[in-house]
């Protein structure tokens, strides 16, 4: 097993129609736009879902609304890869701000994917299950929740690691893929927000990733030469550049689909 695809994060919704990279667009800077551009090459939704719990402390938009809105990203954008479930991360911040314990948090994900699903109506789903956890053992129960539910994780193309994104410590994410490969050998996952030491230590453990990373960076350097602006954290130019320093820095990588568009 080997990284396979590897999905630039970007804030900037312009940003599918120029790429010709796979990106990684949150359904919050797509809702409510007008008109929104054709893609040029494969992307995937995030749900938003850290800051709509940070900011609400629940979901304010209903599983039938995120549906409807990813129907229409699929027909109006084209290319949608998947898009991430409306899940519950659990970090320490969205706990407080929720209420409710991990356990909950985990079950309400299940739940969430279930009803997606349902709502969805086709075989032609979209949707990628997330397992939410802190430590090893509580994505270990976050895992058999999905089996509880009769939910078999290695059905599909790509299972999601939840609240890894902000993390610091690569170890600790290292050793929670490790287990849930453990647990199901052929588990295809995605890692949110992976960094460079990230991709390095556990690539060659997972099947897909994405980062946003290149973002910050920016704003702690000066603009690319013959750049304008102030900083070029929404800079496609220097996301470009960071994601080829990224993927030439990532050896035993089995490349195949990380420079291709289609």
């Amino acid at each position: 097993m080997a990284v396979d695809i590897f999905y630039l994060g970007t804030h900037q919704v312009d940003h599918l129609a120029r790429a010709g990279v796979p990106l990684f667009v949150s359904h919050r800077r797509l809702a409510g736009r007008k008109c929104l551009p054709r893609a040029i090459a494969e992307y995937a939704v995030d749900s938003g879902a850290y800051t709509e719990l940070l900011l609400h402390g629940r979901w304010t938009v209903s599983p039938q609304q995120y549906c409807v809105a990813i129907r229409r990203y699929d027909a109006e954008i084209g290319r949608v890869a998947w898009a991430a479930p409306q899940d519950w991360p659990v970090e320490s911040n969205v706990l407080a701000e929720t209420g409710l314990s991990v356990e909950d948090h985990q079950r309400l994900t299940v739940e969430n994917f279930l009803e997606l699903q349902q709502c969805w109506g086709d075989d032609d789903q979209p949707w990628m299950p997330v397992i939410q956890g802190n430590t090893v053992d509580e994505y270990r129960r976050g895992w058999e929740m999905y089996g509880k539910a009769g939910i078999d994780l290695k059905n599909f193309p790509l299972v999601g690691v939840g609240s890894v994104c902000r993390r610091q410590a690569t170890a600790e994410i290292d050793a929670v893929v490790s287990a849930l490969l453990r647990l199901d050998p052929g588990l295809p996952l995605h890692t949110f927000g992976a960094k460079g030491q990230g991709i390095a230590r556990y690539g060659h453990k997972i099947c897909s990733a994405d980062s946003l990373a290149w973002s910050a960076q920016a704003r702690r350097r000066p603009p690319l030469p013959g750049h304008t602006h102030s900083s070029c954290s929404n800079c496609l130019d220097f996301a470009l550049l960071w994601r080829e320093r990224v993927l030439a820095n990532a050896p035993g990588w089995e490349l195949k689909r990380l420079y291709s568009a289609a």
